[in-house]
């Protein structure tokens, strides 16, 4: 994980890096830091280039990196296929060395379509005064993209400064629609910018899309498609979109609350049992890159006895089969961390015994001892910790020799607003529904993994060392695990169901992907939350898998939805969590509607607004 940062002025003043932004970028790259200021006098147009590096991988490589000719590359992103690595080798100067010597644009395009792994970069060609940038086909890392009204400065930034509206204009997400270049060389001489995309498109797709839209960009930019139509090719499949005419009945009746031995009878069908051990094979392998890719500079700065690897862990099925797969690449003697995070439950409102009034200072006093008695009793039992500590039995049962550190993550209102008002507010930006700080907060608080270790009554202060943290983003949008995809299958039948999935993964960079990578990269981790499940080989895979074999909403809730991944799962040996029903996390930690219980999900949260 990297923080990077350009800014482009478009006149003789030059713009300097906001306190505020420098400081979040270092959150993200803690290890080294590092600016470079380019300058074109003849062009009227300078460039400062921000880089701060955590280091995962390789020898340790200050960004940005600078070659002979003057061309410059900031990376935030990892190769694990597709380009040669050596081991040892820093994948940042793998790319920028290939890069650098590209002299068409589309060997540049080819260089980055081959590139398996999640990316955000910036890349100036000085020959041609030229600035590329853009994001991987999914969006796995954010950038977001600020230009002032008169068009005379662009900042692009893995993070933002959030600042009163009044003051600046509002940073946006850069769309991960393709890569993008700008000509400064032009822009200097003509006094308007354009920015030149070059889209995706799928290897079997006949022609390139010429409606592109970047919704918001200011007036005073363009967006064109390049003129030679030159694309990036994507790294997956399309969806197989095909439609039987007729299904198979199933001859077995199945309860409205599943079990896993109905996920048994279903595997006695020889074509679901290996798709689940397919499904389990690519899976497995998109794993285990994540996992053993850790350089050993990495890992001697966690003690011997300190975990590598974190899983936000629910004791939902996408958690409980990454902990299973995990365990099997992982050496034994490492332990696991298992990040549980729950919001304290409210309590019932009681009756009014007085209204003598109390001594502050008592009421004070009272309330730190109800808040620790708190902490060590029920009022954290929220759904999430139920299936966690059920999870962790399951997980104990299949592999008793792992130690396996359950953390309880236990937030109460005071410092969920503290923590908002002083960094999440900035990371969740430019997103600012009401789900969208729901879901950032709880994912920003599981992340910084400080809590307790639990292990039968013995309960300990713990802080996870894990630099690497693992979650399972993808498995619903591939899979129909949201109540919306029981609604259209419902409405519309399995057409309406496999249009909503073609849908799921375009839209995945903007609603989930760039917010969640801001929120974990700022604890100074590998946000590699997004990864397992959306690998380029898992996800060609499970596009290449007919819809409904890969789920079947006709059957109850628990075993219909991500049926090929509960297959999976009782193939791995679970049990009682192959069949849990979909519970999204803000329900399942309690923060949804912990401070304003009559909101909507899809309302403006004005709790994310600095004042």
């Amino acid at each position: 994980m990297c923080g990077i940062c350009c800014v482009v002025n478009l006149s003789s003043s030059q713009s300097a890096l906001e306190k505020t932004l420098i400081q979040n970028l270092k959150k993200r790259g803690p290890s080294c830091s590092q600016e470079v200021t380019k300058t074109a006098t003849d062009l009227s147009y300078s460039c400062v280039f921000s880089g701060h590096v955590l280091h995962l991988r390789g020898s340790l490589t200050p960004q940005p990196l600078q070659d002979e000719a003057g061309n410059l590359f900031l990376w935030n992103g990892e190769v694990f296929g597709g380009l040669a690595v050596r081991s040892g080798e820093n994948d940042t100067q793998v790319v920028f060395q290939i890069l650098s010597k590209c002299v068409r644009d589309a060997d540049i395009l080819s260089t980055l379509s081959s590139i398996q792994g999640p990316w955000a970069f910036m890349f100036y060609q000085a020959d041609s005064h030229c600035l590329w940038f853009g994001r991987d086909f999914f969006g796995r890392r954010s950038l977001l993209w600020q230009c002032d009204d008169g068009g005379k400065s662009v900042t692009l930034t893995s993070v933002a400064a959030l600042k009163p509206a009044a003051e600046h204009t509002e940073w946006q997400e850069v769309p991960a629609i393709g890569v993008y270049k700008l000509d400064l060389r032009a822009v200097s001489l003509l006094g308007c910018l354009v920015l030149e995309v070059y889209p995706w498109k799928y290897s079997c797709q006949l022609s390139l899309n010429h409606d592109l839209k970047w919704e918001g960009l200011s007036n005073c930019v363009s967006l064109v498609m390049n003129e030679s139509d030159l694309f990036l090719t994507a790294p997956v499949v399309p969806l197989n979109d095909t439609i039987p005419e007729t299904q198979p009945e199933l001859q077995h009746m199945f309860s409205a609350q599943p079990s896993f031995q109905d996920l048994d009878v279903l595997l006695e069908n020889d074509e679901k049992k290996i798709l689940a051990c397919q499904l389990i094979d690519v899976l497995s392998e998109a794993v285990r890159r994540r996992v053993q890719s850790l350089p050993s500079a990495s890992l001697s700065e966690s003690s011997s006895d300190g975990a590598d690897i974190a899983i936000l862990f629910s004791g939902g099925i996408d958690s409980m089969i990454l902990a299973i797969l995990a365990d099997h690449h992982i050496p034994g003697e490492k332990p696991i961390d298992l990040l549980n995070v729950a919001f304290q439950l409210q309590e019932p409102k009681k009756q009014k015994q007085s209204t003598k009034k109390l001594n502050k200072d008592k009421d004070c006093e009272k309330a730190k001892v109800d808040s620790a008695e708190c902490s060590q009793s029920v009022c954290f039992d929220v759904p999430d910790r139920i299936t966690g500590r059920a999870g962790l039995k399951e997980l104990q049962a299949i592999n008793p020799t792992r130690r396996w550190n359950f953390v309880e993550i236990n937030i109460v209102k005071e410092e969920l607003q503290e923590m908002r008002h002083k960094h999440i507010s900035h990371l969740v930006h430019p997103l600012d529904t009401v789900l969208d700080d729901s879901i950032g907060c709880a994912v920003w608080f599981a992340s910084r993994g400080i809590g307790f270790a639990v292990e039968g009554t013995d309960r300990r202060p713990y802080t996870s060392t894990a630099k690497v943290v693992l979650t399972g983003i993808g498995a619903d949008e591939q899979l129909a695990g949201y109540s919306r995809h029981r609604v259209h299958f419902k409405t519309s039948g399995l057409e309406g169901l496999v249009q909503e999935l073609g849908m799921e993964l375009g839209r995945i960079s903007s609603r989930n992907l760039g917010r969640d990578d801001r929120i974990i990269g700022d604890h100074g981790k590998e946000a590699r939350q997004v990864f397992p499940f959306l690998d380029e080989e898992v996800v060609s895979f499970l596009n290449a898998v007919p819809v409904w074999a890969k789920a079947d909403l006709s059957l109850p809730r628990g075993l219909g939805e991500k049926l090929l991944l509960r297959l999976a799962a009782r193939e791995l040996g679970l049990a009682a969590a192959a069949t849990l029903p979909k519970r999204a996390m803000q329900f399942g930690s309690r923060i949804a509607k912990m401070e304003n219980r009559s909101e909507k999900a899809s309302d403006r949260c004005n709790r994310l607004h600095v004042s």
